[in-house]
């Protein structure tokens, strides 16, 4: 039963999640901790997991919470359940797409679900950036608000880092080195 529960809840989530893996965060995280399987700082941890690991982060965090859930079997139950609903709607529009996407009315939906995409993902990241920045250990049951002044170091050094690097080198940096360099502060900051 919870091998067609995860297949099914993924499969939910896969269809009614427009924008990729960000834009997917609230609803994972109302099905997932809200049906008990993960708490919200597993949660968490998976999330940050799937965004460092390679592949779509939608593919990511479905199989880690179906192998955490269900095993093996359950990895793949949820791993198909998120990304059956894009193969049958790419298979759809690519079989009608001239047509498809020169309609008003799609081009008119597809126009207003923008803004959605945009606030889902805002709204994803200010809320992760106040856990990060306020709560110390378990931001659902924490009582009081810690001020977290690590976290908030770690943040604004990265950010400040990454933008100069832009602004004197003109050019982006390298997410690859980003990703090494927040892991090196991180053990260096967190480490007890």
């Amino acid at each position: 039963m919870i091998y067609f529960e995860l297949f099914y809840t993924f499969f939910l989530i896969g269809l009614f999640t427009f924008g990729g893996g960000y834009a997917m965060i609230p609803m994972i995280q109302e099905q997932i901790v809200g049906k008990g399987w993960l708490t919200e700082v597993q949660l968490l941890d998976f999330i940050a997991i799937s965004e460092t690991t390679p592949g779509p982060f939608a593919v990511n965090i479905s199989t880690f919470v179906g192998s955490q859930v269900g095993g093996p079997l359950g990895a793949v139950c949820s791993t198909i359940g998120v990304i059956l609903p894009s193969f049958i709607i790419i298979l759809l529009v690519a079989l009608i797409l001239s047509k498809f996407l020169k309609n008003k009315y799609v081009q008119g939906a597809l126009g207003g679900v923008k803004p959605v995409i945009v606030a889902l993902i805002a709204a994803t990241a200010i809320l992760f950036l106040l856990k990060m920045a306020l709560y110390q250990g378990n931001p659902i049951l924490s009582q009081t608000i810690v001020f977290d002044r690590k976290g908030l170091t770690l943040l604004l050094a990265l950010s400040a880092f990454a933008f100069i690097y832009k602004k004197v080198l003109k050019k982006s940096l390298n997410p690859i080195l980003l990703l090494l360099l927040s892991a090196v502060l991180g053990i260096i900051l967190f480490i007890q």
